[in-house]
């Protein structure tokens, strides 16, 4: 059992506990009836907050509304004023544009564009909105009154400012060497920069606006005329600079220019010089001299009928080449700024043909000039050909660069007119191989002091320039070939035309032989031999001729070599009647104080009698004879001086003491140091 105390207090602090909990639920409750009555005032004030704002919004909604209905009636009147001033500006742009369309586009493009535009968004108005009205004619017409006046001041922008280049700018342009460094490039200005920048403007707007391809063919017709006229001066520029004065490279390279990059001498030549005239200055100074300076072959006489105007074509021409190519490029450059994209290489296919059709029709006149100078066997024209094709051939691809794109019959004009230069140049070669073989023997051609023939300096020389152009000779000769073309080897055309200079030689020498014949003497037959062929010799030596020719026969030299000694040999024979007489045959057995009988006399009368007979009608005669080569000369000399004199004198020594005659004066005409004079005295004409 709990205590009874203890149950007490356990009461009592109940009962403290219940009291302490009742007093704060009376205050719980005095607290929520004073919140219930300040949510309730709050919500009354609310209430008639929203009321208010209801009220308010109720009176502002409306002036809003039609504040904005206003705003935007504002805003619709000023846009109608704006689009009828707008298109009552359409009705007025003839009458504003009026004078300045009349005045057209020169000196003020910009403006004159400007107006244009008006004019055209004025066309477009009337066309979508009143496409009946008469004011859509009246500016259609001067639209196109405008686009006439702008294609019109075009073409004369073209033709005031396009000017043929300057034939010193053009030599110079061709003369630079593209392998040298820190070169300055010498620049073709056609048009000044703010008149190109007008005509690109006014071109522009004709594609884009004006509907309008006619100005292309404006552009091509004025430029391929001042192309042609460029070439054209050129031309004439170095036909009168080479006639008068010899001067062959521009005046702008030789003297120097302030506006002039110095340069210095290209690796490469830009032109080939003078083939005929090279040839007629070697042949004249054979003709006066001869190959060792000594005057002789008096027979070589000059080519007659080539002059310096050949040359002087043929290197113009050679000039020409370069300058269309370097020129075409520099119109192509040009015409790309201009000229839309995708009719850049018709409109240049037609801007050049003027001038490469003069060019290969000039190029046809050379082929047709070598074609007649074969017929008339006038083979040393046919040179002409060879600087010509050289110069194509060595052009050719940068020809192809320049004319790619353009149509295939303009890119085959350049290989057609080189396909005919070596089918006319490699029949040449081989009909001249034939007249050398066939060139008929005729006594007053033939040279009676013995010395070279005309027909071996010729041919000499003919090939001498063929050394020149070897690897061009032959590619003419590998063009002919029926074989495969990818054998046409460098080391393949050099053979071939060793093997042609052989022929050319073997038929020299067999026409040579024939030609000897002529002459009755044996001893001038053999000189005549020997000058040629000694000539021969030299002058393949002299021209690295004899490199070539052994490519095909090794032993090319020392053949020549040998023929001239049996020509030697030959010719000492005719000695044989002078020295036959100073033999011991028939000479009497002499005893020491015998007398000769008459007989023993006659017979040492008669060796006397026919060697100084002999001497003189031997002397006499090859005095006129010509031995050119001082070498040769001094040698047959030499070698005869000594046979004559060492027999002469052998023969005095056997007479001396030997009483024939009472006049031995008149027998022992010569001493032994006479007859070495006047031996010495042969083959000089001017002795």
């Amino acid at each position: 059992m709990i205590p009874t105390e203890d149950a007490s207090a356990r009461k009592r602090e109940i009962e403290e506990k219940l009291k302490q909990e009742q007093e704060t639920l009376s205050f719980i409750r005095e607290n929520l009836e004073k919140s219930d009555q300040l949510t309730k005032g709050m919500v009354s004030i609310l209430s008639s907050f929203e009321s208010r704002l209801m009220q308010l919004e109720n009176s502002i909604i409306p002036v809003h509304k039609q504040t904005e209905n206003l705003q935007r009636l504002q805003d619709n009147v000023d846009k109608t004023l704006s689009c009828m001033d707008h298109v009552i500006s359409y009705y007025h742009v003839a009458k504003d544009t009026d004078r300045i369309i009349r005045e057209g586009p020169a000196g003020r493009l910009d403006e004159y564009l400007a107006c244009i535009a008006k004019i055209q968004k004025a066309v477009e108005y009337f066309q979508d909105n009143h496409p009946d009205s008469p004011e859509l004619n009246t500016v259609k017409a001067r639209f196109e009154k405008g686009k006439e006046l702008l294609e019109a001041e075009f073409r004369s922008l073209l033709n005031r400012y396009s000017k043929p280049v300057p034939p010193i700018l053009i030599l110079d342009v061709i003369s630079v060497d593209e392998d040298m460094e820190l070169q300055e490039e010498v620049l073709l200005e056609h048009l000044p920069e703010a008149v190109l920048q007008d005509i690109i403007c006014i071109a522009s707007w004709l594609v884009e606006y004006g509907r309008n391809q006619d100005f292309m063919n404006v552009y091509y017709q004025i430029r391929s005329s001042q192309l042609d006229r460029s070439i054209k001066g050129l031309k004439d520029h170095f036909r009168k600079n080479s006639a008068s004065s010899g001067i062959l490279y521009s005046p702008a390279v030789q003297t120097k220019r302030k506006d002039t990059p110095t340069k210095k001498i290209p690796k490469r030549p830009v032109y080939i010089p003078g083939t005929i005239r090279k040839a007629q200055n070697l042949l004249k100074q054979y003709s006066q001299h001869g190959l060792d300076g000594k005057k002789g072959g008096s027979n070589l006489t000059p080519l007659e009928g080539k002059d310096d105007v050949l040359d002087i074509e043929i290197d113009s021409y050679i000039h020409c080449i370069s300058a269309f190519v370097k020129l075409a490029q520099s119109e192509y450059a040009l015409l790309t700024e201009i000229i839309p994209e995708h009719h850049q290489k018709k409109t240049f296919d037609s801007l050049i043909q003027e001038a490469l059709n003069n060019l290969m029709l000039e190029g046809d006149n050379i082929v047709l000039a070598a074609r007649r100078a074969i017929e008339r066997r006038d083979y040393f024209a046919i040179l002409t050909i060879f600087p010509v094709l050289r110069h194509l051939k060595m052009n050719k691809s940068e020809f192809d660069s320049t004319l790619q794109g353009t149509a295939a019959s303009t890119k085959n004009k350049l290989p057609t007119l080189i396909t005919s230069m070596e089918t006319i140049g490699a029949k040449a070669l081989e009909e001249f191989a034939d007249s050398i073989k066939n060139d008929p023997d005729k006594e007053y051609n033939m040279p009676k002091d013995g010395t070279v023939h005309e027909l071996t300096s010729n041919t000499i020389l003919f090939l001498q320039q063929l050394l020149d152009f070897h690897e061009t000779a032959g590619a003419m000769l590998a063009s002919q070939e029926t074989s495969s073309a990818s054998s046409y080897t460098s080391d393949f055309n050099k053979r071939l035309l060793s093997s042609y200079i052989c022929k050319v030689l073997g038929n020299l020498q067999l026409n040579l032989l024939s030609k000897s014949k002529v002459y009755e003497d044996s001893a001038l037959s053999a000189i005549f031999l020997h000058n040629n062929y000694n000539y021969i010799l030299k002058s393949l030596e002299k021209s690295e001729l004899i490199q070539l020719v052994t490519v095909t026969q090794k032993r090319a030299e020392n053949s020549y070599r040998e023929l001239i000694e049996q020509q030697i040999d030959m010719y000492q024979r005719s000695w044989l009647k002078v020295t036959e007489n100073l033999t011991d045959r028939n000479m009497p057995v002499l005893q020491p104080g015998a007398k000769l009988k008459d007989k023993e006399r006659q017979v040492i009368k008669d060796k006397f009698k026919g060697f100084n007979d002999g001497l003189e009608e031997l002397c006499k005669t090859q005095k006129g004879w010509a031995i050119p080569d001082k070498d040769q000369r001094h040698f047959i000399r030499q070698a005869q001086k000594k046979v004559v004199s060492d027999s002469y004198r052998a023969f005095l020594q056997r007479c001396t003491n030997i009483s024939f005659t009472k006049n031995p004066e008149k027998y022992h005409k010569y001493r032994p140091e006479e007859v070495e004079e006047m031996i010495e005295k042969l083959f000089d004409t001017s002795a």
